[in-house]
C-alpha cells in the first residue's frame, strides 16, 4: 500500500472510484438539490420534475422527502433502483480511476465555497451520544428517521451524496493548496445549477504528490498533542477529525446499511466492501464561503395562544439551569408577531431550549406538525397563515462547532444550516456500493 494510502486509511478515509455522467448528459438537468430541502414547498419539486423530464437526472434516482408521506414509497424505491441500474448499464454513468474531486461552488450568497470529494470509512463513524470516533455527528440523530432511508439504500447499486463533512483547518493546509493550483488540474465539470443553485466546477485530484499533501495535512490535524493544544483540552484522549455538517441522517443511514451488509460478510470480505464507505464532500469550517444559518421552526395545526401559555408554564416547572443568560424567541402567527422570553433556559444554545419544549409539546398535542425552515421570509409566509406559527432562531458561531461537539456531544437536531436551501449540496457525483 502506498504510504499516503496507509495514512489516509488510518484516518478513516479512502480515495474513491467516483462516477460522473458521460459527456452527452446535460449537467444542468442532471444535478438537483438535496432531497431534504423544500419539504413544505411541493411546487419547488414539481418545477424540478418539469425541468428534468425526459432527461438523465439525479431527480430520477433520489426520493425527495416532500413525497415521503404520499403512500407510494415501495413503488418509488423500486423505480429509483431500476433507474440506477439503467444509468450504469447504458453508460450514462462512467467510473473514474481512483481520485478526489476538488469542488468550487458559487452560490447566490457566496462567490466561492471549496470542497473535496472523498470516501469515509463507516467503521470510523458513530452517531450515538458520547461517541469518541474520528467521524462524529454534530446534531442528535432521530432514530425513527433512519429506517425509510436505509430501505432506499438497501438494494441501491450506487450512492449519491448530499453529505458535507467539516474539518477544522484554520491554517488552510488540506483543501486550499489544491484550490490555488486548480488551473493546473483537469476540469471535470463546469456548469450552472438549476433553480438559483449557483455555479459549480470540479477538478480531478489524482497526482500522488497532491494526494500525499492532503494525507499529511489531515494527519497533522489528527495529531493528539496538536489537537489538545488547539482546543485547550489537556486530558482529551480522542480526536474529532471529521464533523458531519450536512446530511447527518444520510450518513447515519449509510452506517445502518453497512451494519446490515457486514453481518453477512466474512472478516476478509468486510475489509474492502464498497458499502463500508460513504462518498462525502469535505469542507473547511474556516472557508469564507461557508456560512452557518439558523434553522427556524414552523408549527402547523397549532393553537398559538395555548402554546405560549404552556411554554411559560414548562419553564416555570423546569427551573434548574446551567445557562447564564436569558433566551428570547421571536414568533409570528396570523394574528401578529411577538417574543417569547425565558429567564432560566435549560440549554446554553437557544435551539436546545426551544427544542426541549417543542418535543414535549408535540407529544402532548399529536395533531401539531413541525417543519424546519431555512430563510426568514419562508417562516414569515408560512407562520402568518391561520393555524400556523413561525418561530425564528438566532445563528451560532461556526468556529465554536468543533469544541462544542467535543465537550457537549451532538447538538440539538436542526441547530444550524450550512447556508440557505439553494446553497445546499446538489447531487452530482455517484459511487458504487454493491
Amino acid at each position: 500500500m502506498n504510504n499516503y494510502k496507509k495514512i489516509l486509511s488510518e484516518l478513516g478515509l479512502i480515495i474513491p472510484k467516483i462516477m460522473l455522467p458521460d459527456s452527452k448528459c446535460q449537467l444542468e438537468k442532471w444535478a438537483v438539490v438535496a432531497c431534504d430541502q423544500y419539504t413544505s414547498q411541493r411546487g419547488y419539486w414539481e418545477n424540478v420534475a418539469d425541468i428534468t423530464k425526459g432527461n438523465p437526472s439525479t431527480y430520477n434516482i433520489i426520493f425527495p422527502e416532500v413525497y415521503l408521506e404520499d403512500g407510494d414509497s415501495t413503488t418509488r424505491i423500486n423505480t429509483i433502483n431500476n433507474n440506477m441500474d439503467n444509468y450504469i448499464q447504458s453508460g450514462t454513468l462512467k467510473e473514474l480511476e481512483d481520485c478526489f474531486i476538488l469542488v468550487d461552488r458559487k452560490t447566490t450568497h457566496a462567490p466561492s465555497r471549496k470542497g473535496l470529494m472523498v470516501a469515509l470509512d463507516l467503521e470510523c463513524y458513530n452517531y450515538t451520544k458520547g461517541s469518541c470516533t474520528f467521524i462524529r455527528a454534530t446534531e442528535g440523530t432521530v432514530i425513527d428517521r433512519l429506517p425509510p432511508r436505509i430501505k432506499i439504500r438497501q438494494n441501491a447499486p450506487i450512492e449519491l451524496p448530499h453529505i458535507m463533512v467539516l474539518i477544522d483547518d484554520p491554517d488552510r493546509k488540506v483543501i486550499e493548496p489544491l484550490a490555488q493550483k486548480a488551473d493546473k488540474l483537469e476540469k471535470l465539470y463546469d456548469f450552472e445549477l438549476m433553480m438559483d443553485g449557483g455555479h459549480i466546477k470540479g477538478y480531478r485530484v489524482s497526482d500522488e504528490e497532491d494526494i500525499s499533501s492532503v494525507a499529511e495535512a489531515l494527519s497533522q490535524l489528527a495529531n493528539l498533542e496538536s489537537f489538545r493544544k488547539k482546543y485547550d483540552l489537556s486530558n482529551q484522549k480522542d480526536v474529532l477529525l471529521f464533523a458531519v455538517g450536512d446530511g447527518n441522517h444520510s450518513l447515519a443511514s449509510a452506517k445502518g446499511h453497512w451494519e446490515n451488509v457486514k453481518a453477512g460478510l466474512s472478516h476478509e470480505e468486510q475489509q474492502n466492501h464498497p458499502a463500508r464507505y460513504a462518498l462525502v464532500e469535505l469542507v473547511n469550517v474556516h472557508d469564507e464561503g461557508l456560512v452557518f444559518e439558523p434553522i427556524h421552526r414552523v408549527l402547523f395545526n397549532v393553537d398559538a395562544k395555548n402554546l405560549l401559555t404552556e411554554f411559560s408554564a414548562y419553564y416555570k416547572n423546569n427551573s434548574d439551569s446551567g445557562a447564564s443568560k436569558p433566551h428570547a424567541f421571536k414568533y409570528i402567527t396570523s394574528e401578529g408577531s411577538g417574543e417569547m422570553l425565558i429567564d432560566n433556559p435549560v440549554s446554553n444554545l437557544e435551539v436546545g431550549t426551544l427544542q426541549a419544549f417543542l418535543d414535549y409539546y408535540m407529544k402532548e398535542h399529536p395533531q401539531v406538525k413541525i417543519d424546519y425552515i431555512h430563510g426568514e421570509d419562508v417562516v414569515t409566509k408560512l407562520g402568518s397563515q391561520p393555524g400556523n406559527m413561525g418561530i425564528y432562531l438566532p445563528s451560532m458561531n461556526k468556529t465554536d462547532l468543533f469544541k462544542t461537539v467535543i465537550l457537549d456531544g451532538a447538538l440539538p437536531r436542526k441547530t444550524f444550516s450550512m447556508g440557505e436551501a439553494e446553497e445546499k449540496r446538489f447531487y452530482l457525483e455517484c459511487r458504487k456500493i454493491k
